[in-house]
Order: structure tokens, then C-alpha cells, then sequence
């Protein structure tokens, strides 16, 4: 039987791979493991159209086991995640497939200090799935109940704003690019309590628009509409706002990389004499993160600890390191000292604080971070798992990393959230990444189609 949990959740093509079935069964399963009869769990969700359904069953799923769910509506995943360890509730579940096609959905389980889930609770929930009709229901006095929480999210608000507040950035124009996604009613208002001017863009969701051509994913349109409107700076959030790329007022992309390497500079310079101790000097990204990051942290006097690719491994890290700092090239950054998850809106107040804290420019700043070429590929194909089985690919990879030469790096893995091999090629030679990324998921695809 496949793994149903994968890098972040449980993820899949809403009513088709991923069934009303399975999000009761998961409801079920995390009432029996994680809560209990008398408990509750507070259940959100992003704006795609099968959020409601996958909200329904799970509701189903944990009031038949006495537990009462607390239903916030639309709200980003780092939300649910602060509001899953607002002490009253004993887990949360994220209706979510984050970056991913409206079609697509997920379903992400946090526990009671708002974290995910380690591998090995997963791997209880999901043998409590299989199982899910040996789970005992409760006599209908005892059923829970279904309670309309949407009031919480003010709390995350209040939060972050309080954050955004302590920031000025009054005389700078921001543009916001929320991706048709579950920022849309907050970005505004906390960005805008920095005293900035802020635009928002891609924000009238329509269940089916979330990720379409927007957002960090797709950040094309923001750059335009910031050099169009003459902004200082650009955000793109993705549709359930937990990862942030940054854009420059003269339309260039900073991505998660550098937006890492830009805030690690600055913790560095801050701290000054104390910048051996872990929270400030070192930073943990993942093995996805590119090497010249990795060797300005490391210039500057700081350590970088790698990761297998994944939010939740990079926060382990961070715990077992003592780092304050971590994140991934796709632009989640976890920020310890104000949370324990990847938020957006978050990393855009950091960067803004460093921004208006000093006398550079964000591409000033970015451009301290000199990158690798680097490519990356997603590679649809049936057997994503086998692929260290196959001689052939194996072979080719082989054969790569001769012609990358010393300094270069391949890294090719199955992906967590979708029917996908990921292949990532860097090297110095910016051609030859490309031509070798080009080669590798031709084979791949031929191989494990």
C-alpha cells in the first residue's frame, strides 16, 4: 500500500486521488490519536472549490469520535498553525495543497504546539486510516460538535499586525500579489500597519483561480505591476501563504535563496562579536539550496546545516542546531523568534525591517548573494520510487556529475506532494546545468513512464 502521507500532508487530485473518504477517515484518526472524547481540533482551509467538501468530512469524521471541531474558514496555514497552539484545542488540520493547481487539495495535520506531525505519528494516523472502521463511534449524547470559529483568525491578525507596527516603512509603495489565496483578507491590513502604501493583486478568489498565473510560483505579474506602478517592492505569496518570493522595484525576482541569504547577512552583521552562537549564526536551509548561499553564510562567519527537502525537516533542524534562521529556496522561512512555521507575511516584514533599517535597496542587498546556476526539473512519471533502481538513469547521473566536475551537484528524489521525480543540476557552468538537467529528465521520463 503507497505512503499517504508525503513531504507536506496527504496530497492529491481533490475527488479523484484524494477522496471525502479519506478526510473522514483522517478526522477520525486524529480525534482517536491526538484529542479524545471531550476534545477539540480547529479545522481551516485555503479558497480552493473542495475545501468545504474535505472540511465537511473531516468534521464528520472527529464529531462521530466526541470531538468538537472548530471551523475558522479561510485562513493561511501558518494562521491554523498559530491557531492550533492557542492552548483551547488539541490539533489542527490545514485543508490545503499549498503552491499546487486549484484541482489539486491536501490535507495537513498539526499537532498542539501548532507543528507538524513527526514521521513516525504520521505513520500512526495513517495505519488508524486503513483501520478507520475498527475506531469505536461514541453514543449520539456524546457526539461532538461543529462550532463556527472564523471570529480566531482575528487573533493572527492582532499578532502579526503587532509585529508589522514595531516596522516603519511609511514613504514606501508595496505591491502584494496574494495568489487568489488565503491571504487575500489579511495581507493587506498587517503589511499595511507598517505605514507602507499597499496594492494588492490576484485577490478575488473564485475557487477555481488559486496559483492560476500568480502568486510565488508565478511571479511574472507581479514584477510587472511593480515596475508599472513605480513600487519600492513586490511580494508574491502563494495560495496558502506560507511561502513568500520577494521582487525588486526594478522587477527582478528575489528568491527564497536569497531572501535567506539577505536576512542571514543582516542577523550576522547585528549581532556583531556574538555571532557564533547558534540562533544567530547559524541558518538551516535544505539540500535544494544553492551552494553560493551556502558560501556567503559561511564567509560572513556563520554555519549553514542542511536538510532533506521539507518545512517540518527544516524546523527539526533548527531545533536540534539552535538556529534561528531556516527555510528553502522555494521560499519558506521559518523565523524562530516569531514562529515555529513557514508565513509569508512574516518573511515580508523581516525583509522590510531590514530594508528600512539601513540605507540599500533590496537589490542591493540581493545582490550579495551571488547564486549558481542552478536548474530544476519535475519529471511526471508513473514509478517516481524506483527510480535508484533503474541502471540506465543511474548510469546518466553517473555520467553527469563527471562532466559537472568538482564543485557541481545533482540531487534527484521523488517528490513529496505530486506523481513526480525532481531532478536539480548545479554547477558552474550555467549551459552545461542546463543541458545536463535537459538530458537527465528525458531519461527519467523515458525510463519510469
Amino acid at each position: 500500500m503507497p505512503r499517504l502521507f508525503g513531504t507536506d500532508g496527504i496530497r492529491g487530485v481533490a475527488n479523484v486521488d484524494l477522496k471525502p473518504t479519506t478526510a473522514f477517515a483522517l478526522g477520525r484518526a486524529t480525534a482517536h490519536r491526538l484529542v479524545g472524547p471531550g476534545g477539540a481540533i480547529v479545522v481551516g482551509q485555503d479558497t480552493r472549490r473542495s475545501g468545504d467538501m474535505f472540511v465537511s468530512a473531516i468534521a464528520a469524521g472527529a464529531t462521530s469520535l466526541g470531538v468538537d471541531v472548530h471551523v475558522v474558514g479561510v485562513v493561511p496555514t501558518p494562521a491554523l498553525a498559530f491557531l492550533a497552539a492557542s492552548g483551547d484545542v488539541a490539533a489542527g488540520i490545514m485543508v490545503s495543497a499549498s503552491h499546487n493547481p486549484a484541482d489539486d487539495n491536501g490535507l495537513k495535520v498539526l499537532d498542539a504546539d501548532g507543528l507538524k506531525l513527526d514521521d513516525a505519528v504520521e505513520d500512526e494516523l495513517e495505519q488508524l486510516i486503513w483501520r478507520t472502521d475498527e475506531l469505536a463511534g461514541v453514543a449520539p449524547h456524546g457526539l461532538g460538535v461543529v462550532v463556527d470559529a472564523r471570529d480566531r483568525l482575528e487573533r493572527y491578525v492582532a499578532h502579526r499586525t503587532g509585529l508589522a507596527r514595531g516596522i516603519d516603512a511609511s514613504g514606501l509603495r508595496l505591491v502584494v500579489d496574494c495568489a487568489n489565496g488565503s491571504a487575500c483578507s489579511v495581507a493587506e491590513a498587517i503589511l499595511g500597519a507598517t505605514g507602507a502604501t499597499v496594492e494588492v493583486i490576484n485577490a478575488a478568489p473564485d475557487g477555481l483561480n488559486i496559483n492560476l498565473e500568480a502568486g510565488a510560483t508565478s511571479p511574472a505579474g507581479l514584477a510587472a505591476r511593480v515596475v508599472e506602478a513605480g513600487a519600492d517592492l513586490g511580494f508574491a505569496l502563494d495560495g496558502d501563504a506560507d511561502r513568500l518570493v520577494a521582487v525588486d522595484a526594478a522587477g527582478q525576482v528575489v528568491d527564497g535563496d536569497r531572501v535567506i541569504g539577505v536576512l542571514a547577512l543582516e542577523r550576522l552583521r547585528r549581532a556583531g562579536a556574538d555571532r557564533t552562537q547558534p540562533s544567530v549564526g547559524t541558518v538551516v536551509v535544505s539540500v535544494l539550496s544553492n551552494g553560493g548561499l551556502q558560501q556567503v553564510i559561511e564567509d560572513a562567519g556563520g554555519t549553514v546545516v542542511r536538510t532533506p527537502v521539507g518545512d517540518k525537516y527544516i524546523l527539526e533542524g533548527m531545533q536540534v542546531s539552535g538556529a534561528g534562521l531556516g527555510g528553502e529556496k522555494s521560499g519558506h522561512v521559518i523565523i524562530r523568534e516569531h514562529t515555529t512555521s513557514g508565513d509569508g507575511l512574516v518573511t515580508a516584514l523581516e525583509l522590510l525591517r531590514v530594508v528600512t533599517s539601513g540605507d540599500r535597496t533590496l537589490a542591493e542587498l540581493a545582490e550579495e548573494i551571488p547564486l549558481l546556476p542552478q536548474e530544476q526539473r519535475a519529471v511526471r512519471v508513473r514509478h517516481k520510487e524506483q527510480w535508484e533502481g533503474d541502471p540506465v538513469l543511474r548510469r546518466a547521473i553517473a555520467d553527469a556529475e563527471a562532466k559537472l566536475g568538482a564543485g557541481g551537484r545533482i540531487l534527484v528524489r521523488p517528490s513529496g506532494t505530486e506523481p513526480a521525480l525532481r531532478v536539480m543540476v548545479e554547477g558552474w557552468n550555467a549551459d552545461v546545468v542546463r543541458e545536463l538537467a535537459d538530458g537527465l529528465s528525458a531519461v527519467a521520463e523515458s525510463r519510469l513512464h
